[in-house]
């Protein structure tokens, strides 16, 4: 059994540059390690998405995946016998991934904006939905340009401007503030893929709907997965009973034929060949 791998000295410097937002996200996620995949399905609808896109894998390639979380997409690339290195921001999601994955492969805190491995060392990389935590795209993408080998396949999920915009309206319903994550848009996206030198590639903005039976369910699922960090500024004010009325009474503007609110994601799914 390999323990999983700690930060080193110069790995530990890079951290300490966005120390604190750093620190935050992994906290979040970290809180929702345990039960992270009863809260996961739109996690694993999308990653399942990604790996439809891969190449033909042959058998032992080495891979990397960015932001395993709780292992479950390390544990598909095993299943199709590849060799993996896992990574995440959270050391309680890396416990759980390795339980999983019965302690088979590499796992290692790290940060996918300051990767420690040395140049063309994996034949392939995943990331699915993790790299919208960073502060520019092109950061972690350069780092995946510089650790895979020339001709290998990196394959990324993030999310893109618009994600759970029904949420947000909602919430105005009770103040002004900012209550869902803005990510970037498809302009801004392709800008970072172009910077972080990539000229082989394809890109592709697609909304993912998920259904719940009411706002509090949705907001369950993603205080559940860990996903309530706010990278631009933080709620203000009290969540009381009166507030989560009348956000309940703004998203039932969204209610469908079937009954159900749906909350809308808009992917972006990223292939990109290393030249």
């Amino acid at each position: 059994m390999q323990p999983i791998k700690s930060m080193n000295q110069t790995d530990s410097e890079l951290w300490n540059v966005h120390s604190a937002e750093k620190q935050a996200i992994a906290a979040s996620f970290g809180k929702a390690a345990s039960g992270y995949d009863q809260s996961a399905a739109f996690q694993r609808r999308v990653g399942h998405l990604l790996l439809d896109r891969r190449p033909d894998v042959v058998t032992g390639t080495h891979w990397l995946d960015v932001g395993c979380g709780t292992g479950y997409f390390t544990q598909q690339l095993q299943q199709l016998e590849c060799r993996t290195t896992a990574i995440d921001l959270s050391l309680p999601m890396l416990e759980q991934a390795q339980l999983r994955c019965q302690h088979q492969g590499v796992f290692q805190l790290a940060d996918a904006e300051a990767l420690p491995f040395e140049d063309q060392r994996f034949d392939a990389a995943f990331s699915s939905l993790a790299l919208q935590w960073c502060r520019d795209l092109s950061v972690p993408l350069k780092e995946l340009r510089r650790v895979v080998k020339p001709g290998g396949w990196i394959g990324f999920t993030t999310l893109a401007a618009d994600s759970l915009f029904e949420l947000q309206q909602a919430w105005q319903a009770v103040d002004q503030h900012l209550h869902v994550n803005e990510f970037d848009s498809q302009s801004a996206l392709l800008s970072a893929v172009k910077a972080a030198g990539f000229t082989q590639f394809d890109l592709l903005l697609e909304p993912v709907v998920m259904h719940y039976p009411s706002a509090m369910a949705l907001m369950k699922d993603l205080k559940g997965i860990g996903a309530t960090h706010l990278s631009q500024q933080r709620r203000q004010g009290l969540f009381g009973r009166n507030a989560l009325k009348r956000i309940e009474d703004a998203y039932a503007s969204f209610r469908d034929d079937t009954g159900q609110l749906p909350a809308t994601y808009q992917v972006c799914f990223g292939v990109l060949k290393n030249v």
